[in-house]
């Protein structure tokens, strides 16, 4: 923990939490202490804070909802910057719709029901922020951020200089984009949609939030889907051909009910979710050939 930066974030009137277990900011429900955590209330935070912590030499994480992140129980030792619902203003003009990094993507995808607009029902339903949809390029059944991201606007970490990132400059690709590089921190995006008709934009909305209850244990703590899709394969296909579906470490398991999800059942540690996420690469590569690679961003 910095006391300059907390001094700093004081008198910039962010709120400011110390020494709080990350496992209550994770959709996973693991992680220990974190030393300092922020929330910045502004991009002008974002870039002031980020660049005094840089010139600190002080680590630091950016954090929305925590629903693609897993937290070592360890703790973190350095600052976390939170961005939430100071920074989740959503507005629309026309068929565009301005949002903050730490508006809920399910809310930007009610506002464009509410507004008529087509081309974000495929998100609907993921647990996820604005910024980390942005960041990981998030996607489902048929649609991706790329496909409506008309420009994302980000700071960067060390000089706080605010830029604009068109989908092409942010270099979106299946769960990428130039942000994992670590040198900005996406404050806000905007999306290009289309007019629809809300009758069928609901319907489909709908339609999406059924599937996801009806095929992903939604019911216990998880980080989405563990694993990204490998080249030619499907990591799920593979993990259910090697007979591993309900396949446990400690309170960790393989999901009984999508095999593409390893899920908390209670009690498990980071430890237990490492160690069952390691055994499933290992033995899907030993019986298939296939090498898969955990999607969630590690917090340690």
């Amino acid at each position: 923990m910095n006391e300059r930066v907390c001094r700093l974030a004081e008198e910039m009137g962010c709120k400011i939490s110390y020494s709080e277990p990350l496992k209550k900011y994770t959709t996973f429900r693991v992680g220990g202490e974190c030393s300092c955590i922020i929330r910045p209330k502004s991009a002008a935070d974002c870039g002031k804070l980020a660049a005094e912590l840089n010139k600190e030499g002080e680590s630091f994480f950016v954090l929305g909802k925590g629903s693609n992140v897993i937290a070592d129980d360890g703790g973190y030792k350095g600052t976390v910057l939170l961005i939430g619902e100071d920074m989740a203003e959503i507005a629309v003009n026309g068929n565009i719709i301005t949002a903050g990094a730490g508006a809920s993507l399910v809310s930007v995808c009610k506002r464009a029901l509410e507004n008529s607009l087509t081309g974000l029902e495929f998100a609907y339903g993921i647990p996820g922020t604005v910024g980390g949809g942005v960041y990981m390029n998030a996607g489902a059944y048929g649609g991706e951020i790329k496909d409506i991201l008309k420009y994302a606007v980000a700071v960067n970490r060390e000089s706080g200089e605010v830029r604009r990132f068109t989908a092409e400059e942010a270099q979106l690709s299946y769960r990428k984009s130039i942000f994992m590089n670590d040198r900005y921190i996406i404050t806000s995006a905007v999306f290009e949609l289309s007019e629809g008709d809300p009758g069928e934009i609901k319907s489909r909305m709908n339609e999406l939030m059924e599937k996801r209850i009806s095929k992903q244990p939604l019911e216990y703590p998880s980080a989405g889907s563990t694993f990204k899709r490998p080249e030619g394969s499907y990591a799920s296909l593979l993990i259910e051909q090697c007979g591993l579906k309900g396949l446990s470490v400690g309170g960790a398991q393989v999901s009984t009910k999508h095999s593409g999800f390893v899920i908390n059942t209670g009690n498990a540690t980071s430890a237990d979710i490492f160690a069952l996420i390691e055994r499933v690469k290992e033995i899907v590569y030993e019986k298939t050939g296939y090498r898969l690679e955990c999607e969630p961003v590690i917090l340690k």
